[in-house]
C-alpha cells in the first residue's frame, strides 16, 4: 500500500492588528503616538496538510509574529510609512520558514474621510 502525504501552500495571516505607533512628519505625529492597523501575510510555502505532530514548536507561532509586528512598529519614531513598512517586511522575512511577506500598514486617523495605507510584497509567492 502506498501512502501519499497531501500538501498545500500555507500562508499565515494576521488581519486588523491595531495599536499606537510613533510615525509621521507632522509636529503632533512626532510627539504623540497614533493608531495604525497592520495586516500581514507570511508565505510558508508547501507544507503538509497536517503538521508532523501537534506541537507548537514545529510551526510558526502566530503569537510571536504578532509581537514582532508590534515591537518593530513601536521600536522608534519613523518619519515615513514607507520606511516603517520596509523595516517590518525585512524583519518578518527573517523568521524561520518564511518565503514571502505581504504587509499593509494603515494610518487610521490622518484624514477624517479616509485611511492612508502602504502595502508591500516581497519574497516568493
Amino acid at each position: 500500500m502506498t501512502t501519499t502525504h497531501a500538501t498545500g501552500t500555507q500562508i499565515l495571516t494576521l488581519t486588523g492588528l491595531r495599536f499606537d505607533a510613533n510615525l509621521g512628519i507632522l509636529s503632533h505625529e512626532k510627539t504623540d503616538p497614533q493608531p495604525i492597523q497592520v495586516d500581514a501575510e507570511l508565505s510558508l510555502g508547501v507544507q503538509p496538510l497536517s503538521p508532523r505532530d501537534d506541537d507548537i514548536l514545529h510551526v510558526l507561532d502566530y503569537r510571536k509574529v504578532r509581537q514582532i509586528i508590534i515591537d518593530e512598529c513601536r521600536a522608534e519614531h519613523v518619519n515615513l510609512l514607507e520606511s516603517l513598512i520596509g523595516k517590518l517586511a525585512n524583519r518578518l522575512m527573517l523568521l524561520p520558514g518564511v518565503l514571502g511577506v505581504r504587509v499593509k500598514i494603515a494610518k487610521l486617523e490622518i484624514f477624517d474621510d479616509c485611511e492612508v495605507a502602504i502595502r508591500i510584497e516581497t519574497g516568493q509567492w
